[in-house]
C-alpha cells in the first residue's frame, strides 16, 4: 500500500457496514482481510450456530464476507469495489445426493441480493459438494456432506449495507434457518445424532 489514509470511498463503504444487526444465530466478527488482492480491504466472518455460546452440537455453518477496494479499479471487477464471499454448511446425506442442490443453492444468492435491493453486476462463483468419510480411530461422523459456496460480485455503489444484509440472508438460507419473516414457516431441520 502506498497510501497511509484510506480513500473517502472506502471510508464510506466501512461506515455503511457498521452498526448492523444480525439474526441471533449469526455470530459475526471482524477478521484480518486478505492483503495481496487489493490495496484496501475489510473482512467479516460468521459462525452460524443456534447456541449463544457457540456449542459445537448446534453448529450450522460458517461464512466470510470480504470487501476489496482498488481506487484504480481492476478489469475483472469492472469497478473499484469487489465483494467476495465464502460459505460452508453441513447437509443431510439425502440432500447432498440431489442433482439440483448446486443450482438451487446458487439461486439463493441472487435472490438474497435482489430481496435486499443490492445493486450489483458481474456475479460469479461456484457451488461444491464435499463428501467426507471418517475411518479408523477418529470418529466425528461416519460420513458428512458439506455444501461450499464461493462467490464474488461488483457493487454499483460504495454503500454496502444491502450487500451485507443479503450475505446474512444467504447464510441463513444455506444453513437451513427458518426465514426471518414471521409469516413464513419452514420445515424443521432433522439432525441425526448418534
Amino acid at each position: 500500500m502506498t497510501e497511509t489514509q484510506p480513500p473517502p470511498e472506502f471510508i464510506t463503504a466501512l461506515e455503511s457496514l457498521k452498526g448492523q444487526s444480525f439474526r441471533d444465530e449469526l455470530h459475526v466478527v471482524q477478521i484480518p482481510p486478505p492483503t495481496r488482492i487489493a490495496p484496501w480491504a475489510v473482512a467479516l466472518q460468521a459462525e452460524i450456530n443456534d447456541s449463544a455460546t457457540l456449542d459445537p452440537d448446534y453448529y450450522r455453518g460458517n461464512a466470510k464476507f470480504v470487501v476489496l477496494y482498488d481506487p484504480a479499479g481492476q478489469p475483472a471487477w469492472d469497478g473499484t469495489f469487489r465483494i467476495v464471499m465464502h460459505a460452508q454448511a453441513p447437509m443431510e446425506a439425502e440432500m447432498g445426493d440431489d442433482p439440483l442442490l448446486g443450482e438451487v443453492a446458487w439461486s439463493w444468492l441472487p435472490e438474497a441480493l435482489d430481496d435486499q435491493r443490492a445493486s450489483y453486476h458481474n456475479l460469479s462463483g461456484t457451488v461444491t459438494r464435499v463428501f467426507n468419510e471418517t475411518f479408523g480411530g477418529l470418529y466425528i461422523d461416519s460420513s458428512r456432506v458439506e455444501l461450499e459456496i464461493r462467490a464474488s460480485w461488483t457493487p454499483k455503489t460504495e454503500y454496502l449495507t444491502e450487500h451485507l444484509m443479503a450475505w446474512a440472508q444467504y447464510c441463513a438460507a444455506m444453513a437451513g434457518l427458518a426465514p426471518a419473516d414471521a409469516n413464513i414457516t419452514s420445515l424443521p431441520r432433522r439432525v441425526d445424532r448418534l
